[in-house]
Protein backbone atom coordinates (compact mmCIF):
# COMPACT_ATOMS: atom_id res chain seq x y z
CA UNK A 1 0.00 0.00 0.00
CA UNK A 2 1.39 3.06 -1.16
CA UNK A 3 0.33 5.91 1.10
CA UNK A 4 2.23 9.31 2.23
CA UNK A 5 0.89 11.95 4.57
CA UNK A 6 2.61 14.96 4.22
CA UNK A 7 3.99 17.58 6.19
CA UNK A 8 3.29 20.87 3.88
CA UNK A 9 0.24 23.31 5.03
CA UNK A 10 -44.72 9.14 -5.27
CA UNK A 11 -43.77 7.16 -8.16
CA UNK A 12 -43.62 3.37 -7.62
CA UNK A 13 -40.33 3.23 -9.25
CA UNK A 14 -39.34 6.52 -6.78
CA UNK A 15 -36.35 5.37 -4.78
CA UNK A 16 -36.79 5.52 -1.23
CA UNK A 17 -34.82 7.87 1.33
CA UNK A 18 -32.95 4.65 2.63
CA UNK A 19 -32.17 3.75 -0.94
CA UNK A 20 -29.85 6.96 -1.29
CA UNK A 21 -28.27 6.27 1.48
CA UNK A 22 -27.46 2.31 1.06
CA UNK A 23 -26.54 2.60 -2.74
CA UNK A 24 -23.91 0.46 -3.11
CA UNK A 25 -22.49 2.14 -6.34
CA UNK A 26 -24.14 3.59 -8.75
CA UNK A 27 -23.74 2.67 -12.92
CA UNK A 28 -22.52 6.23 -14.97
CA UNK A 29 -24.26 5.96 -18.57
CA UNK A 30 -23.04 8.47 -20.85
CA UNK A 31 -22.92 8.98 -24.18
CA UNK A 32 -21.68 12.19 -26.21
CA UNK A 33 -23.78 15.07 -26.98
CA UNK A 34 -23.92 18.25 -29.56
CA UNK A 35 -22.99 20.59 -26.60
CA UNK A 36 -19.75 19.02 -24.95
CA UNK A 37 -22.05 17.80 -22.21
CA UNK A 38 -22.87 13.76 -21.42
CA UNK A 39 -26.14 12.93 -20.46
CA UNK A 40 -27.34 9.66 -18.67
CA UNK A 41 -29.63 7.40 -20.32
CA UNK A 42 -31.46 5.07 -18.93
CA UNK A 43 -31.64 1.71 -20.23
CA UNK A 44 -34.84 -0.77 -20.54
CA UNK A 45 -36.90 -0.30 -17.39
CA UNK A 46 -35.75 -3.53 -15.89
CA UNK A 47 -32.06 -2.63 -16.52
CA UNK A 48 -32.36 1.16 -15.40
CA UNK A 49 -29.36 1.72 -13.07
CA UNK A 50 -29.93 3.86 -9.56
CA UNK A 51 -28.34 6.84 -11.05
CA UNK A 52 -30.45 7.03 -14.19
CA UNK A 53 -33.35 6.54 -12.11
CA UNK A 54 -32.47 9.42 -10.10
CA UNK A 55 -31.73 11.47 -13.33
CA UNK A 56 -34.94 10.31 -14.91
CA UNK A 57 -36.85 12.25 -12.23
CA UNK A 58 -34.45 15.54 -12.12
CA UNK A 59 -37.00 17.61 -13.97
CA UNK A 60 -40.34 15.25 -11.77
CA UNK A 61 -41.98 18.69 -11.26
CA UNK A 62 -41.92 20.53 -7.68
CA UNK A 63 -43.14 17.41 -5.48
CA UNK A 64 -40.08 15.72 -6.48
CA UNK A 65 -37.83 18.59 -5.67
CA UNK A 66 -38.80 19.09 -2.46
CA UNK A 67 -38.64 15.58 -1.75
CA UNK A 68 -34.95 15.16 -3.18
CA UNK A 69 -33.96 18.76 -1.34
CA UNK A 70 -33.09 20.02 -5.15
CA UNK A 71 -33.56 24.46 -4.97
CA UNK A 72 -36.77 25.89 -6.55
CA UNK A 73 -37.03 26.31 -10.21
CA UNK A 74 -34.27 29.23 -11.28
CA UNK A 75 -34.81 30.82 -14.94
CA UNK A 76 -33.13 28.72 -17.67
CA UNK A 77 -29.96 30.89 -17.59
CA UNK A 78 -29.70 30.73 -14.17
CA UNK A 79 -29.60 34.46 -13.60
CA UNK A 80 -32.17 33.94 -10.46
CA UNK A 81 -29.34 32.40 -8.50
CA UNK A 82 -26.27 34.81 -9.63
CA UNK A 83 -28.29 38.06 -8.53
CA UNK A 84 -29.21 36.59 -5.22
CA UNK A 85 -25.37 36.20 -4.46
CA UNK A 86 -24.25 39.43 -5.50
CA UNK A 87 -27.58 41.00 -3.43
CA UNK A 88 -25.98 39.01 -0.53
CA UNK A 89 -24.36 40.80 2.25
CA UNK A 90 -20.82 40.48 3.34
CA UNK A 91 -21.85 39.04 6.44
CA UNK A 92 -20.78 35.65 7.65
CA UNK A 93 -20.84 33.13 4.81
CA UNK A 94 -22.16 29.91 4.93
CA UNK A 95 -19.73 27.43 3.10
CA UNK A 96 -21.45 24.38 1.99
CA UNK A 97 -21.09 24.03 -1.57
CA UNK A 98 -18.68 21.70 -3.94
CA UNK A 99 -16.50 23.08 -6.37
CA UNK A 100 -16.32 20.80 -9.24
CA UNK A 101 -13.12 22.56 -11.49
CA UNK A 102 -14.21 20.91 -15.06
CA UNK A 103 -18.12 20.50 -15.02
CA UNK A 104 -17.74 19.46 -18.84
CA UNK A 105 -15.33 16.67 -18.96
CA UNK A 106 -16.42 12.89 -18.24
CA UNK A 107 -14.65 12.37 -15.17
CA UNK A 108 -16.27 16.02 -13.71
CA UNK A 109 -19.55 15.15 -14.34
CA UNK A 110 -19.57 11.74 -13.25
CA UNK A 111 -18.04 13.11 -10.11
CA UNK A 112 -21.76 15.79 -9.67
CA UNK A 113 -23.82 13.05 -10.37
CA UNK A 114 -22.26 11.08 -7.50
CA UNK A 115 -22.47 14.50 -5.55
CA UNK A 116 -26.28 14.43 -6.46
CA UNK A 117 -26.82 11.76 -5.47
CA UNK A 118 -25.15 12.32 -2.12
CA UNK A 119 -27.27 15.52 -1.69
CA UNK A 120 -24.85 17.74 -1.79
CA UNK A 121 -24.69 21.39 -2.93
CA UNK A 122 -22.99 21.37 -6.26
CA UNK A 123 -21.54 24.37 -8.31
CA UNK A 124 -19.10 23.40 -11.27
CA UNK A 125 -16.93 25.16 -13.73
CA UNK A 126 -18.61 25.51 -17.36
CA UNK A 127 -18.39 27.20 -20.74
CA UNK A 128 -21.52 26.43 -21.78
CA UNK A 129 -24.10 27.70 -18.72
CA UNK A 130 -27.13 27.18 -20.51
CA UNK A 131 -25.84 23.29 -21.54
CA UNK A 132 -25.22 22.54 -18.07
CA UNK A 133 -28.55 24.03 -16.53
CA UNK A 134 -30.28 21.42 -19.77
CA UNK A 135 -28.27 18.83 -18.31
CA UNK A 136 -28.12 18.92 -14.88
CA UNK A 137 -31.09 20.85 -14.10
CA UNK A 138 -31.03 22.92 -10.73
CA UNK A 139 -28.97 20.34 -8.73
CA UNK A 140 -26.22 22.36 -10.36
CA UNK A 141 -24.89 25.96 -10.02
CA UNK A 142 -22.95 26.06 -13.01
CA UNK A 143 -20.16 28.91 -13.48
CA UNK A 144 -18.84 30.61 -16.42
CA UNK A 145 -16.74 32.81 -17.19
CA UNK A 146 -12.90 33.78 -17.25
CA UNK A 147 -10.63 32.13 -14.47
CA UNK A 148 -8.23 34.67 -15.04
CA UNK A 149 -10.42 37.21 -13.64
CA UNK A 150 -9.90 38.01 -9.78
CA UNK A 151 -14.43 38.60 -9.57
CA UNK A 152 -15.33 35.89 -11.54
CA UNK A 153 -12.88 33.46 -8.87
CA UNK A 154 -14.53 35.58 -5.92
CA UNK A 155 -17.60 34.36 -7.58
CA UNK A 156 -16.96 30.68 -8.58
CA UNK A 157 -15.61 30.16 -4.71
CA UNK A 158 -18.04 31.77 -2.98
CA UNK A 159 -20.25 29.82 -0.42
CA UNK A 160 -17.46 26.71 -1.52
CA UNK A 161 -15.67 24.96 1.18
CA UNK A 162 -14.39 22.08 -0.73
CA UNK A 163 -13.31 21.39 -4.23
CA UNK A 164 -12.80 18.32 -6.61
CA UNK A 165 -9.87 18.91 -9.19
CA UNK A 166 -10.86 16.48 -12.17
CA UNK A 167 -8.21 17.86 -14.89
CA UNK A 168 -4.89 19.09 -14.91
CA UNK A 169 -7.20 21.84 -16.83
CA UNK A 170 -4.65 24.83 -15.04
CA UNK A 171 -7.42 26.12 -12.77
CA UNK A 172 -5.75 25.96 -9.23
CA UNK A 173 -2.54 28.15 -10.44
CA UNK A 174 -5.29 30.84 -11.22
CA UNK A 175 -6.46 30.69 -7.44
CA UNK A 176 -4.97 33.27 -5.26
CA UNK A 177 -7.15 33.44 -2.37
CA UNK A 178 -7.76 30.42 -0.64
CA UNK A 179 -9.56 31.57 2.11
CA UNK A 180 -12.65 29.48 3.20
CA UNK A 181 -11.44 26.19 1.30
CA UNK A 182 -11.26 23.24 3.80
CA UNK A 183 -10.12 20.30 1.78
CA UNK A 184 -9.10 19.97 -1.94
CA UNK A 185 -9.65 16.60 -3.46
CA UNK A 186 -7.29 15.98 -6.77
CA UNK A 187 -7.29 13.06 -9.16
CA UNK A 188 -3.81 12.57 -10.52
CA UNK A 189 -2.57 10.66 -13.36
CA UNK A 190 1.13 11.43 -12.51
CA UNK A 191 1.98 8.18 -11.38
CA UNK A 192 0.72 6.99 -15.35
CA UNK A 193 2.67 9.84 -16.81
CA UNK A 194 5.62 8.97 -14.55
CA UNK A 195 5.93 5.12 -15.58
CA UNK A 196 5.54 6.01 -19.38
CA UNK A 197 8.42 4.53 -21.36
CA UNK A 198 9.46 5.06 -24.88
CA UNK A 199 7.69 7.09 -27.58
CA UNK A 200 4.41 7.53 -25.22
CA UNK A 201 6.97 8.91 -22.48
CA UNK A 202 7.79 11.48 -24.54
CA UNK A 203 3.99 12.02 -25.74
CA UNK A 204 3.32 12.44 -21.91
CA UNK A 205 6.39 14.65 -21.01
CA UNK A 206 3.97 17.48 -21.17
CA UNK A 207 1.12 16.30 -19.55
CA UNK A 208 3.52 14.86 -16.67
CA UNK A 209 4.99 18.70 -15.98
CA UNK A 210 1.40 19.86 -15.36
CA UNK A 211 0.63 17.39 -13.44
CA UNK A 212 3.71 17.64 -11.07
CA UNK A 213 3.11 21.61 -11.27
CA UNK A 214 -0.35 20.82 -10.20
CA UNK A 215 0.31 18.46 -7.29
CA UNK A 216 2.92 21.13 -5.90
CA UNK A 217 0.62 23.96 -5.82
CA UNK A 218 -2.17 22.10 -3.59
CA UNK A 219 0.58 20.92 -1.43
CA UNK A 220 2.02 24.61 -0.94
CA UNK A 221 -1.83 25.73 -0.44
CA UNK A 222 -1.69 25.48 2.88
CA UNK A 223 -5.27 23.47 2.19
CA UNK A 224 -5.78 20.27 3.65
CA UNK A 225 -5.54 17.52 0.58
CA UNK A 226 -6.11 14.24 -0.66
CA UNK A 227 -4.30 13.62 -4.11
CA UNK A 228 -5.49 10.48 -5.51
CA UNK A 229 -3.17 9.12 -7.76
CA UNK A 230 -5.28 6.52 -9.98
CA UNK A 231 -3.65 3.26 -12.96
CA UNK A 232 -4.41 4.63 -16.38
CA UNK A 233 -8.16 5.40 -16.61
CA UNK A 234 -10.55 3.52 -18.57
CA UNK A 235 -13.88 3.78 -19.60
CA UNK A 236 -15.43 0.76 -18.47
CA UNK A 237 -18.11 0.22 -15.61
CA UNK A 238 -17.77 0.73 -12.13
CA UNK A 239 -18.40 -1.18 -9.17
CA UNK A 240 -17.67 -4.58 -10.78
CA UNK A 241 -13.92 -4.89 -9.75
CA UNK A 242 -12.13 -4.23 -6.45
CA UNK A 243 -9.17 -2.51 -5.84
CA UNK A 244 -5.31 -2.54 -5.35
CA UNK A 245 -3.19 0.18 -3.30
CA UNK A 246 -0.01 -1.63 -3.29
CA UNK A 247 3.07 0.47 -4.09
CA UNK A 248 3.39 1.63 -7.37
CA UNK A 249 0.05 0.18 -8.81
CA UNK A 250 -0.66 3.71 -10.12
CA UNK A 251 2.07 3.30 -12.99
CA UNK A 252 1.64 -0.18 -14.19
CA UNK A 253 -2.29 -0.65 -14.04
CA UNK A 254 -5.48 0.22 -14.83
CA UNK A 255 -8.79 1.96 -13.55
CA UNK A 256 -12.32 3.07 -14.49
CA UNK A 257 -13.48 6.21 -14.37
CA UNK A 258 -16.25 5.37 -12.37
CA UNK A 259 -14.64 3.74 -9.88
CA UNK A 260 -12.11 6.49 -9.67
CA UNK A 261 -14.96 9.24 -9.67
CA UNK A 262 -16.52 7.63 -7.14
CA UNK A 263 -13.36 7.42 -4.86
CA UNK A 264 -12.98 11.33 -4.77
CA UNK A 265 -16.56 11.87 -3.80
CA UNK A 266 -15.88 9.60 -1.01
CA UNK A 267 -12.74 11.34 -0.01
CA UNK A 268 -14.82 14.43 0.24
CA UNK A 269 -15.90 13.07 3.70
CA UNK A 270 -12.57 12.54 5.08
CA UNK A 271 -10.86 15.86 5.77
CA UNK A 272 -7.16 15.31 6.69
CA UNK A 273 -5.19 17.68 8.89
CA UNK A 274 -2.53 18.37 6.29
CA UNK A 275 -2.58 16.38 3.60
CA UNK A 276 -2.53 12.54 1.99
CA UNK A 277 -1.71 10.80 -0.97
CA UNK A 278 -3.39 7.56 -2.45
CA UNK A 279 -2.03 5.26 -5.28
CA UNK A 280 -4.81 2.86 -6.62
CA UNK A 281 -5.68 0.80 -9.29
CA UNK A 282 -8.76 -1.32 -10.12
CA UNK A 283 -8.07 -5.06 -8.35
CA UNK A 284 -8.99 -7.34 -5.68
CA UNK A 285 -9.71 -5.83 -2.16
CA UNK A 286 -12.90 -4.61 -1.47
CA UNK A 287 -14.10 -1.26 0.67
CA UNK A 288 -17.61 -1.95 1.78
CA UNK A 289 -16.91 2.04 3.92
CA UNK A 290 -14.68 4.43 2.01
CA UNK A 291 -14.84 6.58 5.43
CA UNK A 292 -13.33 3.93 7.42
CA UNK A 293 -10.98 2.93 4.80
CA UNK A 294 -9.60 7.25 4.85
CA UNK A 295 -9.59 7.48 8.38
CA UNK A 296 -7.41 3.80 8.85
CA UNK A 297 -5.10 5.40 6.25
CA UNK A 298 -4.68 8.19 7.86
CA UNK A 299 -3.60 6.96 11.11
CA UNK A 300 -1.50 4.38 9.20
CA UNK A 301 0.06 7.08 7.52
CA UNK A 302 0.79 9.09 10.82
CA UNK A 303 2.27 6.14 12.26
CA UNK A 304 4.87 5.57 9.51
CA UNK A 305 5.99 9.47 10.33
Amino acid sequence: MSIRLTSSAPSPSLPSRRELQEVPHPSLSFFPSRRSFTRCQAKKKDNTSFTDRILDYIEGGPKLRRWYGAPDLLPKDGSGKEAQEDDSSDGEEIRDAVLVTDGESEMGQMVILLLIVKRVRIKALVKDKRAALDAFGTYVEPMAGDANEKSFLKKALKGVNSIVYTEHDGFLSKVKDWRGIEHIVMLSQLAVYRGSTGLQAMINGSLKKIAERDEELVISSGIPYTIIRTGSLQSTPGGQQGFSFEEGVAEKERMSKEDAARICTEALGTVPRKGLIVEVANGEEQVPDWKAWFEEQLKIAEQQQ
